[in-house]
């Protein structure tokens, strides 16, 4: 098991190296840079910036160096110093503007990932225990609603509801007086009562597919020759369920640890501007749109190394619950 952690640890240093490359190439692909974006709207506003404003405009944001100087600078200010550089935009430290964002970010991840788990696990068991049942009719229809219709369209659907049935405005996470109130257990509770829309939001598409992946393999299992020799030995059914085929069809909620990060931060994009939710989605969108390079590096790589740290953490809750995983190496 040490050796397996071990290998996986060194495999996560040439990753990261290679993320933070290409994030840094990525954000720079477009035509343009900051400066261009900035005099655009300047000049669709009637305004304008003379030559030597923006050369020194340039110089001022090392907008003049080769790309592999900009990458050093900015992965060397990172590593050494913390420092994730000065957004064009918002004139701000990325860092300040992280420190917003990032934790309702991480939050409603998690949020949605525990939804997605505690509804999608009890209904894909119950799907493929009682196959063909009307309750795995239901659940399978739904299932399929839940990855056909859109995020957004759900998320205007239920804004409608709350806003037209239970007079509660969902817009945000916060009530208005509670958005620069200090911490408190109102403001908690008032931050649990606004979260619930975003995660059911989020987590439809996801829990909707585990159920189908759940069931699949289940079932899969089910037929095979061991479950049938542990019932002619007179074993009962939840002890044969859970101690075996449940083990190796469980493999599918634990490696989604990895990928949910990035499906959920990228979905979440139009929903948070659907709900005016202050997560990092929106905060990209806009970094991207004006080539701010510095914030939307940023954004990219931290999502990027919490992808390749829940990645880690899938591979050791799978190499310890599945020895075949720990063992396919050898």
């Amino acid at each position: 098991m040490l050796t397996f952690m071990g290998r996986r640890l060194l495999y996560m240093v040439p990753t990261l190296f290679a993320i933070s490359l290409v994030s840094f190439l990525i954000i720079q692909l477009p035509p343009g840079d900051y400066i261009t974006t900035l005099v655009a709207q300047m000049e669709n506003d009637g305004q304008s910036l003379d030559a030597a404003t923006i050369e020194a405009l340039r110089v001022r944001y090392g907008l003049d160096e080769p790309f592999i100087v900009q990458y050093w600078l900015w992965i060397s200010n990172i590593l050494f110093h913390g420092d994730f550089g000065q957004s064009f935009q918002w004139n701000q430290p990325v860092a300040v503007l992280l420190e917003r964002t990032l934790p309702f970010t991480i939050l409603l991840t998690f949020s949605t990932l525990l939804f997605t788990w505690v509804i999608a696990f009890p209904i894909g068991i119950y799907s493929a225990v009682r196959q063909y049942s009307p309750g795995d009719y239901l659940a399978t229809t739904i299932g399929f609603l839940g990855l056909a219709i859109p995020n957004f369209l759900l998320a205007l659907g239920l804004m409608y509801v709350a806003l037209f049935v239970f007079g509660q405005s969902v817009g945000g996470l916060f009530s208005p007086e509670y958005e620069t109130a200090p911490w408190s257990l109102a403001k908690m509770g008032d931050l649990l009562g606004h979260l619930w829309i975003p995660m059911v939001v989020l987590g439809t598409a996801g829990t909707a597919g585990l159920i189908r992946v759940l069931r699949a393999n289940l079932l899969d299992e089910l037929r095979k020759p061991y479950v049938v020799a542990a019932r002619s030995r007179g074993l009962s059914e939840p002890r044969i369920l859970l101690k075996y085929p449940l083990r190796v069809a469980v493999n599918p909620f634990l490696s989604t640890i990895g990928w949910v990060l990035p499906a959920l931060v990228s979905g979440e994009i139009i929903v948070s501007q659907v709900l005016s939710l202050p997560t990092t989605g929106p905060l990209l969108l806009g970094a991207l749109r004006s080539q701010d390079m510095y914030l939307a590096g940023a954004v990219i790589f931290i999502v990027s190394v919490l992808t390749v740290v829940g990645t880690l953490l899938s591979d050791i809750l799978l190499a310890k619950l599945d020895p075949r995983v720990r063992l396919g190496a050898k």
